[in-house]
């Protein structure tokens, strides 16, 4: 069976792990600080700090922000679950959005939506490694937070603050602040824990001011920063190898009833995973691609909507369609050719 997933670590992975558990190395440390430079150095980002999960890295985010408790914060309905929650716990409102249903992102319709619901900061998830119509969504001026857990390398172009020319500019230097997902599914893993980013020197300065003092227990170790550190130095690598994937499937998928979604093409978007927006039964796309020995996965079930699906029905209507009917093919560095056949066939007759 091909799995919908399998992990991106090969050796060089597993050394810089093995190495910094035979160093005995294992808490925050010189690998954090060598794997936050490389995250800089990648992503343009004025300053970052690595901690041991999203939800902290959202907290210190809000305290540089000093966004006070109570107030609403905006989500996809399809953004990862932990959002919402940690939104909650935090103590403040979420506010879900609908999406538009050609590209599973929030618009600047939705959020001006959100505004009007006590929405007063977006936290955009930027799901598929898609990113959305940030000149549209800047305009209503609120601050958002980034989440480029699926998108981390994507480009996408924006006219520049005093309207003269457009930029090329990456993903995470278009929020005031920026989480980076290193969970075990996400573009690059830790094996858990989250990068905080700050774009520019502004930013990064209040930031600073908070995380200088946070507790070891915060902080990502280095066990942890190792893999990501090499994961980070290995992306343009595995992300070609996903984008040659991502052509073939694709145009295998032309021929049949199905469709995915619309993204920039070369380097506008990241290659997180294939979904496929079905035109029929998930049960029976499911039933003919295990025949064929190929597992496929609901692809939002970890999202908004999968927690909340009866109280967000009728208000996320887009949403709650493609909760139902888009899954995620297998899509990775390690697809053999084999493997890379079976489903490119697949995906040209799937019901």
């Amino acid at each position: 069976m091909i799995q919908t997933f399998s992990s991106t670590i090969r050796r060089k992975e597993m050394d810089a792990v093995l190495t910094c558990m035979v160093d005995e190395k294992t808490g925050p440390g010189e690998l954090n600080t060598r794997f936050i430079q490389a995250v800089k150095e990648f992503t343009g980002c004025d300053g970052a700090v690595a901690f041991r999960s999203t939800t902290l890295a959202l907290s210190y985010a809000l305290k540089a922000l000093d966004f006070q408790s109570g107030q609403g914060i905006m989500v996809s309905a399809l953004a990862p679950s932990w959002q919402y929650q940690a939104v909650e716990n935090l103590g403040f409102k979420p506010i879900v959005l609908d999406v538009a249903e050609e590209t599973g992102l929030v618009t600047a319709e939705a959020v001006e939506k959100g505004m009007h619901e006590g929405g007063r900061l977006l936290l955009l998830h930027e799901t598929m490694g898609i990113l959305p119509d940030f000149d549209a969504i800047s305009a209503l001026g609120l601050p958002i937070i980034e989440d480029i857990s699926h998108a981390v390398g994507a480009v996408r172009s924006q006219t520049q603050e005093d309207g003269n020319g457009v930029i090329e500019k990456k993903a995470g230097s278009f929020g005031v602040y920026t989480i980076m997902g290193l969970e075990e599914y996400d573009t690059i893993t830790a094996g858990g824990g989250a990068v905080l980013m700050a774009p520019s020197r502004r930013e990064w300065i209040v930031l600073k001011k908070y995380t200088d003092t946070a507790p070891r227990t915060d902080i990502l170790p280095d066990i942890n920063s190792a893999l990501a550190f090499v994961q980070i130095k290995e992306y343009a690598r595995n992300e070609e190898i996903r984008k040659k994937l991502y052509g073939v499937f694709q145009h295998a998928l032309l021929s049949g009833k199905n469709k995915t979604f619309i993204r920039e093409p070369d380097t506008g978007s990241t290659i997180w995973s294939f979904p496929v927006v079905l035109g029929g039964s998930f049960k029976d796309a499911k039933q003919y691609a295990s025949r064929k020995e190929i597992e496929i996965r609901p692809a939002y079930a970890d999202s908004v909507m999968a927690l909340h699906e009866e109280a967000l029905s009728a208000s996320c209507i887009h949403a709650k369609s493609l909760f139902l009917r888009t899954v995620l093919f297998p899509l990775y560095p390690r697809l053999t050719n084999d493997s890379a056949t079976k489903i490119t066939k697949v995906l040209g007759t799937l019901p």
